[in-house]
């Protein structure tokens, strides 16, 4: 599943291109969604590849198939929710602050923390 991010990433950075090449409004004009859709695109491609390699060291750790199945999750959750969060509050090429949509960064950052936490501890 989280190959099939890899393309969406990509698209989003060519997009995010096509919005500078082409001074689409509501992009360069606006500071905060600028920003916030650059914050969105760079966590996704980190978090992807941070997801891709963490997947690796699931089976390796010594956590029960339960908790495996949770960290699989919540990491795979990661590079889902906190993209979403920045992009969905400003999605409109007025919006000049965030809606409450910034809160799924928030919730992709538990997830995150939860996930590396409990995968950190079952490799200890």
């Amino acid at each position: 599943m989280l190959l099939i991010t890899v393309p969406a990433v990509a698209f989003g950075g060519i997009s995010l291109l096509a919005h500078i090449m082409r001074n689409i409004p509501g992009y360069l004009d606006n500071p905060v969604r600028r920003g916030l859709w650059r914050a969105g695109h760079a966590h996704a491609g980190v978090l992807v590849l941070f997801a891709l390699v963490a997947m690796l060291y699931v089976d390796q750790a010594a956590l029960t198939e339960g908790t495996r199945t949770l960290v699989r999750i919540l990491i795979a959750a990661a590079p889902i929710l906190m993209p979403l969060g920045f992009f969905l509050s400003v999605v409109r090429p007025s919006d000049t602050k965030p809606n409450k949509l910034i809160w799924l960064t928030a919730a992709g950052g538990v997830c995150l923390g939860t996930g590396a936490i409990l995968l950190g501890i079952g490799l200890i």
